[in-house]
């Protein structure tokens, strides 16, 4: 196992520790809504407002899982017996929904993520897996297009990974500048993906049918 390979895991069990030591209590988290709702103009004690306190400390429980769990672990188990298959492995339009970190409204979209193996393969479900850790945080696009596939590129060390999102981000359609059809694309290309232009545009071709 490589040096920077170690570093990658060694850090992404750190943030994993570090989150679960600065989480607040539950009882913390209620209160913290409470205030919200009352800075938003309405009282926290009406009926139809008693329970959303509970409900949406829930709510970030599901939105935020990402930060309790290890992408680098979900890569772990990886199949050698792939009677020498060394093409493209794609996975297509994975489905995903983020909170933008600077107003924590919702990013929703899709990710194209594909590698090149290197003698070992990983099940594609583990695909669409990291990329809902990364995405059940609070996020930006462009970092976590990146950690998407600097996490495959680390953890598997296939010959090369390319990852591309895109999204609409509410923070944009729904507020501020209010600009409905408007979506982003951001792209990762690592090794192959990289340095080879056939590579990368039989990717591009086949993300884009």
């Amino acid at each position: 196992m490589s040096k920077q390979k170690i570093t990658l895991i060694d850090d992404l069990t750190e943030a994993q520790r570090a989150a679960e030591a600065r989480r607040p209590s539950r009882e913390v988290a209620e209160a913290a809504v409470r205030t919200l709702i009352q800075y938003a103009g309405d009282d926290p004690d009406r009926e139809g407002l008693q329970g959303t306190p509970d409900r949406v400390v829930r709510s970030y429980e599901e939105f935020y899982a990402g930060y309790f769990e290890s992408p680098a672990d979900i890569l772990k188990r990886t199949f050698e017996e792939v009677e020498g298959y060394d093409e493209m492995v794609l996975l297509k339009d994975i489905d995903f929904n983020s909170h933008c970190e600077h107003h924590m409204v919702p990013i929703v979209g899709r990710a194209h993520v594909a590698y090149l193996p290197n003698k070992r393969v990983v099940g594609i479900s583990k695909l669409a897996r990291v990329v809902d850790v990364f995405a059940n945080r609070l996020q930006i696009q462009e970092k976590m297009t990146s950690q998407i596939a600097n996490t495959i590129n680390d953890v598997l060390e296939p010959r090369g990974v390319a990852v591309v999102i895109e999204a609409v981000h509410e923070c944009m359609t729904t507020r501020g500048v209010g600009k409905k059809d408007v979506s982003m694309m951001t792209s990762t290309l690592l090794g192959a993906f990289r340095e080879n232009s056939a590579t990368r545009a039989e990717f591009m071709s086949l993300i884009s049918r």
